[in-house]
């Protein structure tokens, strides 16, 4: 593992999950670590945790651009640059098309598309001058629509084509921009789904304690920047999805609509 000594890393939705286990790391690492989240409680609880000059704070809405503009320029006020940005915020959801909101579809495309855009828009002159990183943390359902989350598909697919578009424009230049879809990972990203309503579910309907840990996640995602990787892929599930619905489209709609369904019923 590389020493980040004295980078800027900012993150995005570093309160809990994956984003957390980023900070804490990075923190480890050496480096300066700016976050942000919509929960001030938590974001406290984060500081009392890192008692650290090396870490800052900011209660942020990423699908507010003025706040995450304003989240950016604070960051840079304080250290005088940016390394890396990570964009980690995000929503889920679960609900069949026939039944979901209009504004569960909004929230999700908000805070994952356009969060990623507001924030990457206002640090790319500072990432551009150090050459930097810009990761978007995105998903298996950013290459494989999954029932039950078609609007968490839908910004993971736009999230993805996106930042390769960036990355095409940027090539050669020094910046790198890549990606990482970590797969089912134990994170708090499934309590916190939207249903139908645009509500919280406030439970997971799949097995966390069978699912990659957050710590480990984060230490891949480190070990791919550290790399340049162009993309990462997590977990043997997440590879073989991938895989499956390259080569052999129908076959994965047949999968997974079994994983998902149980006597015409969604289940997970």
């Amino acid at each position: 593992m590389a020493n980040f000594s004295n980078k800027i890393v900012v993150i995005t939705g570093g309160s809990d999950g994956i984003g957390k286990s980023l900070v804490q790391q990075f923190l480890t690492l050496g480096a300066k670590v700016a976050t942000c989240g919509r929960n001030a409680d938590k974001l406290a609880q984060l500081s009392s945790d890192n008692p650290s000059q090396d870490l800052f704070t900011m209660q942020v809405d990423v699908a507010n651009q003025a706040q995450t503009e304003a989240f950016i320029k604070a960051v840079t006020d304080k250290w005088g640059g940016l390394d890396i940005l990570i964009n980690n915020a995000g929503i889920s959801m679960r609900a069949l098309v026939s039944e979901v909101s209009i504004e569960t579809l909004k929230n999700v495309m908000d805070i994952n598309f356009w969060g990623t855009v507001y924030t990457t828009k206002a640090a790319l002159p500072y990432i551009q001058k150090a050459n930097g990183v810009i990761v978007g943390v995105s998903s298996i359902a950013g290459y494989r629509g999954l029932p039950g989350r078609s609007g968490y598909s839908a910004s993971k697919y736009a999230l993805n084509g996106w930042l390769e578009a960036l990355r095409t424009e940027l090539y050669g230049s020094g910046t790198h921009v890549m990606w990482v879809c970590p797969g089912f990972t134990s994170s708090n990203i499934r309590n916190a789904a939207l249903n139908k309503d645009a509500k919280a579910q406030g439970e997971s309907p799949m097995d966390e304690g069978a699912m990659m840990s957050s710590e480990e996640c984060s230490n891949h995602i480190i070990n791919a920047i550290v790399k340049r990787k162009r993309t990462l892929v997590l977990t043997f599930t997440g590879k073989r999805t991938v895989f499956m619905n390259k080569f052999f489209p129908a076959w994965a709609d047949k999968l997974a609509y079994h994983f998902f369904f149980k006597n015409g019923k969604l289940v997970k």
